[in-house]
Order: structure tokens, then sequence, then C-alpha cells
């Protein structure tokens, strides 16, 4: 089997890499410049040599055509493009235009190869926008809050338009929160426990955040990515709410990463309104019962497993 994963380099697809590996896949991966790539988080798991790489500009329809030529795939694994809530809000159009665009050319690929190929997207739990605390499951109406949110929510539908209409094999994963070590510091998470460590070992540092009340379903991404390998093993092709079930405030997370060094982190952090959000959601929560049920899958970490295991990384 080969499999061809879009962002191989990511969080998301460096442990996926590494699990497909495992398993005996023939893998590839792509980057928008194989050439000026670092492959920090493929050499970090390391399976940077054992991970066949193609430059792949996913707006750029000829450059995804040339990926598939090169890969040959059986599936693939859409998990690129842009990633962060917060700097779409400042790049809008970009984010619009990774997200959607790459979607679309991926699928016209494999709707005009004759080959038949098993197509994963990673959509995202933000496309619910607030959940008001309730878990939502994939019947969850969409109501989407941010530039990612909207880009993310067309591309979900693209997936279904052409699984309905063109009979693919293609599955939507709405993932919630997932962390790990390969975070970069940009995302929240992982800001937190950088901090948190620094502050510990003495660096009199202050740690800015925006709002605190906000609550999440955090996960543990190498579980996560082994879902979306299972999505891709059934007879039929469906959509799948990917979470822990449980949420928690960000606060409760800063407490739990900086008691882990013996601090109070009232004492080293400061709210910051000009991190705040045009819009933010107060609270996202998953029901991840179709998975459980249908795909043998449940999480098996949870928030303060989480912050253990980046803290310790």
């Amino acid at each position: 089997m080969k499999a061809l994963i879009c962002g191989a380099n990511g969080q998301d697809g460096s442990y996926l890499a590494k699990l497909l590996l495992a398993k005996g896949y023939e893998v590839w991966g792509t980057s928008r410049d194989v050439q000026t790539s670092s492959l920090s988080n493929l050499k970090a798991l390391g399976v940077e040599q054992q991970v066949h790489l193609v430059s792949m500009a996913p707006n750029d329809f000829r450059s995804v055509l040339n990926a598939f030529d090169r890969s040959d795939p059986d599936e693939v694994y859409y998990l690129c493009a842009q990633s962060s809530v917060g700097l779409s809000f400042e790049q809008p159009a970009e984010t619009l235009d990774s997200i959607v665009m790459g979607v679309l050319n991926l699928l016209e690929v494999i709707r005009l190869r004759k080959k038949s190929v098993r197509f994963y997207h990673a959509s995202s739990s933000e496309c619910f926008g607030d959940t008001s605390e309730l878990p939502a499951d994939e019947s969850f109406p969409f109501r989407p809050r941010s530039p990612y949110a909207v880009a993310k929510a067309s591309a979900h539908w693209l997936v279904s338009n052409y699984r309905e209409s063109y009979g693919l094999f293609a599955c939507n994963g709405i993932l919630f929160n997932h962390e790990s070590p390969l975070r970069p510091e940009r995302f929240v998470t992982r800001k937190i426990i950088q901090f948190a460590r620094r502050i510990g070992e003495g660096s009199g540092e202050r740690l800015k955040l925006g709002r605190l009340d906000i609550c999440r379903d955090w996960g543990w991404a190498p579980e996560y990515v082994d879902v979306m390998w299972r999505m891709l093993q059934v007879d039929q092709p469906d959509d799948y709410v990917v979470a822990t079930g449980e949420s928690h405030t960000l606060e409760d997370f800063v407490a739990q990463a900086f008691a882990l060094y013996g601090l109070d982190w009232r004492a080293h952090v400061d709210v910051s309104p000009e991190l705040f959000r045009p819009t933010d959601l107060q609270c996202s929560l998953g029901n991840p019962a179709r998975v459980r049920d249908r795909l043998d899958w449940q999480a098996q970490y949870r928030m303060s497993d989480v912050i253990r295991m980046m803290s310790v990384a």
C-alpha cells in the first residue's frame, strides 16, 4: 500500500507517517518546497529517511497532479494548509485559498484518475462554533466563527459533495483539539508548557494569555492519527467526530501545567486583552460515539495526561 500525506512534516503528518511506516506502507509526503523544508518533526520521530518527499502547492492543480503521478497512492491524507485560527483573522484570503482550493484540487485529481483512491480530509471542530457545553456529534449544525472555520466548513462540504456525486471514498475527520510536543509554540498549549518549564527553571518571565474561561476538548495527537487511518479501512466512507468527550477551561490547563513545576500560575500569568480574538468559542466539546461504535476507537488520554506528556518531552 502507498500513502500520500499532504503536509507530512506537520504535527499530525509526522505521527501519521510513523504509524503507516510501522504498518508496512510505502509513505510519500508533501511539502511546498522539499529542498528548503527543515523536516524537523519527521527528524524528531526518526523517520525522515523513510518518507519519499515531493514538493506540492495544494492550490496549484498541476502541482497536485504531479505529486499524484510521482507517488501513485492508494490512500491520501490531506493534513496541510494554514492551521491557525488566530492567524486566519490576519490572513483570511490565504487561509481560504490554501484550505478550500487545496481540497478541491485533490478531489478533482482523484475524480479524474482511473485508479481508486481513498481520501481523508482533516476537517475541524471549529466548524461547529460554540457548542454551548453540548457534545457535538456528526449531525450537530455548523456555525463557523473564524475565517479558518469558514474555510474548513467549505472544504468539509466539498468532500461530502464529491462522495455523494461521484462515489469517491472520501471521509471527513472532525477532530477536536489534539496536542503533542511537536506543536509549534504559536499554539497556546505549547506556549504554556514552554513558559511554565522556563519559569520553573528560574527565567523570571511572565506569560501573557488571552481569555482563560474558554473550554476545549483536548486530546493526544499520536492517538488521533490512528483513527484517521481507521476511517479509510472500512467498507463505506463516512464522517467522524474525534474527541475525548471531556471539556476543560484554559485556566485549568494553565494551572495544571504550572503545578507540574511547583508553581502557582497566578503569580506568573497576565491576561492581555490584546490577545483576545475578534470572536472566540466559549465551549467546544465532542461526542465520539460513532467513532467508538463503528471504528472501535476511543481516546485513552485526557487533558491531564496530555499536559504531563508534553511537559516531559
